[in-house]
């Protein structure tokens, strides 16, 4: 048999632009950390053409499946720019999951899609290991992905990330369930501006004439940059410690759009929430970023989190018990107001 040839003077997939060993030097190297993520149910690891997962050994028997994607928007920009890209995997797995855990669904496994134009491993590995993190911390295991490396449709440097998580409940448990007049909404502390809103984020950084690397306005001891990359809270364990104390009615991720477009998406027609404005502390990012933008207080709350990441709606009965799942699990809740008769989010009261 004769062995083929490689050296033609013809052109490589190389020379095009595209390191295959590159490739196969990440999927190595990340190996360790989706190992690390492993749950009960998972079937295969890294290097399939697909990956398996048994639902009946991750403990269910007559199971729904739940499925979401997301990405991290333009908040990648300041990553890139900055090269802190360590934490914006986990915001990646936080804006799919937390959606999940809103449906009722525990996440089971995820995959992601790394694209840049050119593969430097080093920095892509610290992107995936972030991702891991952020599947370690929900129970959620790093079953497969796609890295693409397309060069010409990226400029030097640049990637983009989406995720694609897949999770199951019980038949008969999706939420929201049973919301009703007089449920108490229990809000969770964000950790910052999670994954929404930056491209007028980036629009308000330019007007005030900071760059990345100067001192955080509202935290001297870092770097405005960083402190915009603070990851997004992951909601999962707290919200299935809140989910098990059998007192939920719905769950709500507050991401793009605010309280007042996502709160109204658990609420069933014919019913609608009022929020008090001064049951939590607006966080100082937030009053910069209004203060420079001159963002009125609607604007505000329509286009950020404003420091409540996940609304919990609790049965009357049982809002002492599904805070205190909460504050056990570690989250900072806040009583915030209630479901009403009508329709829509109504404030009272002003941001503190």
């Amino acid at each position: 048999m004769t062995k083929p040839t490689t050296d033609t003077g013809g052109l490589t997939y190389a020379a095009a632009g595209v390191d295959i060993d590159a490739g196969n030097a990440l999927v190595e190297r990340i190996k360790p950390a989706a190992a690390a993520t492993k749950r009960a149910g998972v079937m295969s690891g890294l290097g399939g053409f697909g990956g398996l997962f048994d639902l009946r050994a991750a403990g269910f028997t007559d199971p729904v499946l739940v499925a979401a994607t997301d990405g991290v928007g333009t908040k990648l920009r300041i990553a890139i720019d900055t090269g802190e890209v360590d934490g914006v995997g986990v915001d990646l797995v936080a804006m799919c999951v937390n959606d999940l855990v809103c449906q009722g669904a525990e996440p089971l496994f995820f995959l992601d899609y790394f694209a840049t134009g050119k593969l430097e491993v080093d920095s892509a590995a610290r992107i995936i290991e972030g991702i891991a993190k952020g599947c370690a911390a929900s129970g959620c295991a790093l079953i497969g992905g796609e890295t693409a490396e397309m060069p010409g449709m990226y400029p030097a440097g640049d990637f983009d990330l989406a995720g694609f998580a897949v999770g199951a409940m019980e038949r008969g448990t999706d939420l929201p369930r049973r919301v009703a007049e007089g449920c108490v909404l229990i809000g969770l502390a964000s950790s910052g501006v999670h994954s929404n809103g930056y491209s007028l984020v980036r629009r308000i950084v330019e007007r005030s004439g900071l760059g990345w690397g100067d001192p955080c306005p509202w935290d001297a001891g870092q770097s405005l940059g960083a402190a915009l990359l603070a990851p997004t809270r992951l909601y999962v364990r707290p919200a299935l410690a809140a989910l098990a104390t059998g007192g939920v009615r719905g769950l709500a991720h507050i991401t793009g759009g605010g309280l007042t477009e996502n709160l109204p998406r658990v609420l069933p027609e014919g019913l609608g929430a009022e929020i008090d404005l001064g049951a939590w502390p607006l966080p100082p990012v937030f009053r910069w970023l209004a203060e420079t933008g001159g963002l009125a207080e609607a604007e505000l709350l329509k286009t950020f989190n404003s420091g409540i990441g996940m609304v919990v709606v609790a049965a009357p009965d049982h809002a002492t018990a599904v805070e205190a799942a909460l504050q056990e699990a570690g989250e900072t809740t806040h009583r915030i107001g209630t479901v009403t008769a009508g329709a829509g989010v109504a404030y009272a009261g002003r941001l503190a």
